[in-house]
């Protein structure tokens, strides 16, 4: 089976930050594969845009030890390295000054798709936008691509929305965030809405519970001034965990299109309810075979978390009464994302009390394998009599649709051509940050008021102690990580 290819229409891209670490890690070798996939045009063009005095054939340099660096060897050839290099310009532009810009509206052409990639510090972004349109660059159908963080809460989210507001529309704004991007979260929306089978089950009235996990193996080493200002809450939870959350909890649009999706997953966001203190567990990894959280940040009085679960409730018709409980954490056991749907048991058992009575589970699994398992309850083979067991239909990727489908793009690939097509379905409008940014807001507030401190927890665990006992009130249990 092989993937069918969507073209697109010639494209300037520039990207700002073009020197950066996630133009080098992420945006560089995922166009690079699209290149390679024949997804882009003959006369699409990349241009390098940052503060760096250099040519572009000393950018071209930079890419190629990128794609290099950060793609397998399979998945690089050198013949296609070359022709992609051949689209390659660069121009050295000052986003705080006038320097450049000029040049960089010389590179610019008229007749194609024109995409601007902020991958740069927030406090560049309204420079950035006003220099476009004060040099003309930007055209009335340009595109800007804007990073997270989205602000660090309400106030500075509706400042940065109304800084973009300024000189572009709310069409022209492309909000990414990468969870979005990857192949199984859509598939979410594909095994709700494309089939009768889950959707008239998808409530209350059948499911017990939700479990969201995103689990990271690293600490934040190399991100600490960064990570400790915000923490797992404003690095995660308020947006790529909400994001899971929304296309999870919310209703069927009327019909597969950016605002028909936004709207339905801004009415969950503003369906959730207040969260009580005790149904937050705050940690902080401790010293190990690695330093501790603190020694990363180099701040020993730290009260930022790099662990945080919760419990929530969404106040609608269809998720009254069942809890979603949401884990995120660094320094874990293991890499570990999935949305996992605890469906209730029978409600009437008509086996004997040695088979049990079971519930199905449905997983979908973002990473590390890509996949979707359903744990259904069968009969033990053998003559033993009734005794049931629970055992697993399970769909990866990789073994159910061949190598050259499991080989699906990575999210930042899919993001970036969604942009050239004017897609905006998989990117977040500006009234649903500020609605997630409006309900983290007061829960951030209230464990600053009480002065709480996160629990520490063993580095390499499944986190804090206290986070199981949360479940365990309820009685339930976290899925192992």
């Amino acid at each position: 089976m092989v993937s069918r290819v969507i073209p697109v229409d010639p494209f300037d891209l520039v990207i700002f930050g073009a020197t950066g670490d996630l133009a080098k890690r992420k945006i560089l070798p995922g166009l690079f594969r699209r290149f390679c996939d024949g997804q882009m045009p003959p006369d699409a063009r990349i241009i390098g845009a940052a503060r760096t005095e250099q040519d572009s054939v000393a950018w071209r340099a930079q890419v190629v030890e990128a794609i290099e660096t950060f793609l397998p060897a399979a998945k690089r050839d050198p013949k296609g390295i070359a022709a992609f290099c051949d689209r390659l310009s660069y121009v050295a532009v000052d986003a705080m000054g006038d320097a450049g810009w000029t040049d960089l509206r010389a590179e610019m052409r008229d007749a194609v798709v024109q995409a601007f990639y902020f991958s740069v510090a927030p406090s560049l972004f309204g420079a950035l936008a006003e220099r476009l349109h004060h040099f003309n660059i930007a055209r009335q159908d340009a595109r800007i691509v804007v990073e997270k963080p989205f602000g660090r809460d309400l106030e500075t989210a509706r400042a940065l929305n109304a800084t973009l507001a300024a000189h572009f529309n709310e069409t022209q704004i492309y909000r990414i965030d990468h969870y979005l991007g990857k192949e199984t979260v859509q598939n979410l929306m594909a095994v709700r809405f494309g089939n009768t089978l889950f959707e008239p089950l998808w409530n209350s009235q059948y499911v017990d519970h939700v479990q969201i996990t995103v689990a990271e193996e690293v600490g934040v080493a190399g991100r600490g001034a960064y990570y400790d200002k915000s923490g797992a809450m404003r690095d995660m939870v308020q947006n790529h965990l909400m994001q899971l959350l929304c296309l999870t909890a919310m209703e069927p649009p009327a019909r597969f299109e950016p605002n028909a999706v936004r709207d339905e997953k801004l009415k969950v966001i503003r369906a959730l309810d207040p969260v009580y203190p005790d149904h937050i567990v705050r940690g902080q990894y401790k010293a190990g075979a690695k330093p501790s959280y603190v020694e990363d940040v180099e701040n020993p009085a730290s009260r930022s978390e790099s662990f945080i679960a919760m419990k929530l409730h969404i106040a609608n018709w269809r998720w009254n009464g069942t809890p979603f409980y949401l884990r995120t954490g660094k320094r874990l056991k293991a890499r570990k994302s999935e949305i996992v749907i605890h469906f209730k048991e029978t409600p009437h058992s008509i086996f004997d009390a040695d088979a049990g009575n079971r519930a199905n589970v449905l997983s979908i699994r973002l990473q590390p394998d890509e996949g979707i398992d359903l744990r259904v309850t069968i009969k033990e083979p053998g003559p033993g009599g009734m005794r049931l067991i629970d055992v697993p239909l399970d769909m990866s990727f990789a073994d159910a649709l061949g190598p050259e489908v499991a080989d699906v793009p990575d999210a930042y690939e899919r993001l970036i051509m969604d942009v050239i097509r004017g897609n905006q379905t998989l990117f977040m409008r500006g009234d649903e940050v500020e609605a997630a940014w409006g309900w983290t807001d007061p829960i951030i507030a209230g464990w600053e008021a009480r002065g709480d401190r996160p629990v520490p927890y063993d580095a390499g665990s499944t986190g804090p102690e206290e986070a199981a006992i949360l479940m365990h009130r309820d009685n339930r249990r976290w899925r192992e990580i």
